[in-house]
């Protein structure tokens, strides 16, 4: 049980971690819904080739709007990108190495849908079964052109009455599925040379700027994710508060069915001291609006000249100057 928490913790504390363990899962599931899918192709020329690119594109593009919704990211990066500048410059090196990052992983899945059905052969067969050249089979050759249309249309049908004693049906499902096996290798063999070579060749260029890249995207996850869990603690103290008032105010009537309450006044400095001032929902939402206009700007030395080591740190007021406001939650001000 402590190793599955400590799984589970290093998951939660590692987004790119996660992000990866999703775009695996995403990719098992394609395969795993493309095996179990009941392929039936309609074996009509005017409806063959919509189903069968529909199946091998539309599938993709589900996995690949999966991919983004799940990918935490996504969201953090289109908030850097929209927010306003603040007091804190956007990087736009940051916002497209996030948005490199996350199309790479939203894109896992709807490839690897794509190669399995190539591969497989069955949906360029019955997309493009119609558009074969009948002069190449000699089974075609003695028939009407309208005849030739309907036959060619249900070479994907092999249990059809009039396809079964049809000589010339295997081979154009071996012609096109050698064609639809060839498309999936190259496809597959392409990603596999351009990831190697991006692997290899990225030690050549510049790494200054991707180390940059890489850091400050991780910080504003970061940042993103103690600014939620500073509010978090800060609502449920609000909402402590708020309830002991609220006994507060009935003390006489909850007096009468027995009920202690501690004395007016105990634990108010320690609860004012965790609530930095902020005591009423007019100030709560001043604050989220100042964190989302202007976003202290990236420096903490201001903070260390201010609160030197071993100095106690006062509890902060709303009547601070504006200054202040980079200081509210310790884990937010770089």
């Amino acid at each position: 049980m402590d190793r599955v928490r400590m799984i589970f913790q290093y998951f939660q504390s590692n987004s790119e971690s996660v992000m990866n363990g999703i775009c695996g899962l995403l990719a098992l599931a394609s395969v795993k819904m493309y095996t179990s899918f009941d392929f039936s192709c309609p074996c009509l020329p005017q409806y063959n080739m919509a189903y069968g690119l529909g199946i091998m594109f539309v599938p993709p593009i589900a996995l690949f709007l999966c991919g983004l919704i799940l990918n935490r990211q996504s969201l953090v990066m289109l908030e850097e990108w929209r927010r306003p500048q603040g007091h804190r410059k956007k990087d736009l090196a940051v916002i497209r190495y996030m948005c490199s990052s996350i199309m790479q992983r939203a894109m896992v899945a709807p490839v690897v849908w794509i190669v399995v059905t190539l591969l497989d052969g069955k949906c360029l067969i019955c997309a493009f079964s119609s558009s074969v050249d009948p002069e190449k089979f000699v089974g075609f050759a003695n028939t009407s052109p309208v005849q030739v249309q309907q036959l060619l249309a249900k070479v994907p049908c092999k249990d059809d009455e009039l396809m079964r004693n049809n000589t010339s049906r295997k081979a154009v499902s071996r012609y096109l599925r050698c064609w639809s096996q060839a498309l999936g290798w190259s496809i597959l063999l392409i990603l596999i040379i351009a990831a190697f070579l991006a692997r290899w060749l990225r030690p050549c260029f510049n790494q200054a700027t991707l180390l940059q890249s890489r850091h400050w995207s991780n910080y504003i996850d970061i940042e993103q994710k103690i600014f939620e869990e500073t509010c978090c603690e800060h609502s449920r103290l609000f909402a402590h508060k708020c309830i002991l008032h609220f006994f507060e105010s009935m003390r006489q009537e909850i007096k009468l069915h027995s009920f202690s309450l501690p004395m007016k006044g105990e634990g108010a400095e320690g609860e004012e001291d965790l609530l930095r001032g902020i005591t009423d929902q007019d100030q709560v939402n001043k604050l989220l609006k100042m964190w989302y206009y202007e976003k202290p700007p990236l420096d903490v030395s201001q903070v260390t000249q201010r609160h030197p080591p071993g100095r106690e740190r006062s509890p902060l007021t709303w009547a601070d100057s504006p200054s202040t406001w980079s200081e509210f939650p310790q884990h937010t001000d770089v």
